[in-house]
């Protein structure tokens, strides 16, 4: 593996640890009444457009390199991305399910829940999820991991490895298996596109998606939802004398 992707690594794990750095200033940060917790998420906001200016420039080489012989071009590229986001998502229920009605495991993620109250205080957070997370995300779990086992290797191997990582790294062990799924349709996008663009769009459209489910589809505005749509069908029965 070419030493610039050892780098890569290097940089999303020390910046992952870099929360730590601000502990010692936890007492200071108290004693001048500032908020520790929204100081602590434009830290993360901060170095995740560090991490991702660090890994841009240290990959500029393969950004330089024409593309390779058999990839996509624009517009099938755009077809799969489409093709992707629904199958994630179709793939992310189907596991939910099988969570619930197999395993007995609750929806809801603690790891979803910390991310949407992260939004709720700074909501330029929302960069993170959408923008600088795919991004290094996928530079890292599908172009570097799956690829290189997958050089190696088969898609099998390599997609089960690089989906298990991708859903370790995310803490959320109860809800192993739909970031599981999420790693193996993105891997399958990066091998029938071969363009690691198609995977980061399709996982942010993804993080988009339920940032604004949970956003702004609260149990308040389904109700107000449920009582527009049934004043809808009594409208219908009076104007169609149903």
């Amino acid at each position: 593996m070419p030493a610039r992707y050892w780098f890569v690594i290097l940089t999303y794990i020390v910046m992952q640890l870099s929360a730590f750095l601000l502990v010692p200033f936890v007492p200071w940060m108290r004693e001048q009444n500032l908020d520790v917790v929204t100081i602590s998420y434009w830290w993360s906001l901060i170095t995740f457009l560090l991490a991702v200016i660090i890994v841009c420039f240290m990959l500029r080489k393969d950004m330089r390199t024409p593309a390779m012989r058999n990839a996509t071009g624009p517009g099938m590229t755009i077809v799969w991305i489409i093709i992707g986001f629904f199958g994630a998502y179709a793939g992310q229920i189907i596991a939910g399910l099988i969570e619930t009605y197999a395993f007995g495991i609750t929806q809801g993620s603690e790891n979803t829940s910390s991310i949407l109250d992260a939004v709720r205080e700074v909501p330029a957070f929302v960069l993170i999820v959408v923008v600088f997370a795919p991004i290094l995300e996928e530079i890292i779990f599908r172009k570097i991991l799956f690829g290189e086992i997958y050089k190696r290797t088969n898609f099998f191997v390599a997609v089960l490895i690089s989906a298990l990582v991708f859903g370790a790294v995310h803490g959320d062990f109860l809800h192993l298996l739909q970031y599981f799924v999420m790693g193996v349709v993105f891997a399958a996008l990066y091998v029938q596109t071969k363009r690691i663009i198609v995977p980061i769009i399709t996982h942010g459209l993804m993080n988009l998606m339920v940032v604004i489910i949970q956003l702004y589809l609260t149990p308040e505005r389904m109700e107000e939802l449920e009582r527009m749509q049934k004043q809808l069908e009594n409208m219908q029965m009076i104007i169609f004398g149903g």
